[in-house]
């Protein structure tokens, strides 16, 4: 069985006790490959670092809402320039935050209009970011045609409608731990309902543990359970689910 965890931020500072024993149990618990993402100042150099560390993990650079208002100019460039690095597979995480009140609603769809129009541009997938925000996110993918370049919806907890109009912009749908909460009605259903070649698993480590371990900290060997979900929602086996996302990851980022 090999797995992917198609986001984590291992470059967290909750890691730095322990990192090379977290990626050692990810390792250890079938994931064969990570994709760590970056998403500001700080964490774009220090994703990129773990991308060059280590041949099975995988960068994907951009900046959050949350921290749009901080949007140098230059940012851009910087992210534009990462692209043309091998370990670079797409930019985000990026789109719209309503719930957290950092950054004006105007800079936020301003800056995940340039980073998808950047991501056109670079010929990237995009990694997307959807809290309180799925009319807006919508409206904007639309508007900037990004269907040309498609991506991941990250942690996907949205109603099977909005999923429908993502898939048919080229998305694919993530779930991370929320997913094994045994209140997460909806998500469960919108997982049985995803066509299984647009199905990605992830953790968003150290964030949003998976049943048993919420409210803990998160890491990418859970990404496991995400799986042993996923297989029984679907009626697949867990070896079934592991190979469908695992193709699936490694098309969406053209990873080998």
């Amino acid at each position: 069985m090999m797995l992917i965890d198609t986001h984590t931020h291992l470059d967290s500072h909750k890691f730095d006790d322990d990192r090379a024993e977290v990626i050692e149990r990810a390792v250890a618990a079938g994931v064969h490959k990570l994709i760590n993402v970056g998403f500001n100042r700080e964490t774009i150099p220090t994703t990129m670092a773990l991308a060059e560390q280590y041949d099975f993990i995988y960068a994907v650079v951009g900046w959050h809402p949350v921290d749009s208002i901080d949007m140098q100019p230059g940012d851009l460039d910087w992210i534009a320039s990462l692209c043309d690095h091998p370990k670079v597979v797409a930019i985000g995480e990026i789109g719209l935050d309503y719930h957290w009140d950092t950054s004006p609603k105007d800079v936020q769809q301003r800056v995940f209009r340039e980073q998808i129009q950047l991501a056109k541009l670079k010929r990237k997938p995009i990694v997307i970011h959807n809290r309180d925000a799925h009319e807006d996110v919508v409206r904007i993918l639309l508007e900037e045609n990004a269907k040309d370049v498609g991506g991941v919806m990250h942690c996907y907890s949205g109603s099977w409608e909005t999923a429908k109009q993502c898939l048919d912009m080229n998305f694919y749908i993530s779930f991370g731990g929320p997913v094994t909460f045994q209140n997460a009605r909806v998500p469960k259903e919108v997982l049985s309902r995803v066509p299984l070649d647009r199905l990605l698993i992830e953790t968003d480590a150290p964030y949003l543990a998976p049943h048993p371990h919420r409210g803990k900290r998160n890491e990418s060997a859970f990404v496991r359970l995400v799986a042993e979900m996923a297989a029984e929602i679907s009626g697949k086996s867990l070896d079934e689910i592991s190979k469908i996302t695992t193709d699936n990851a490694m098309k969406c980022f053209g990873i080998r």
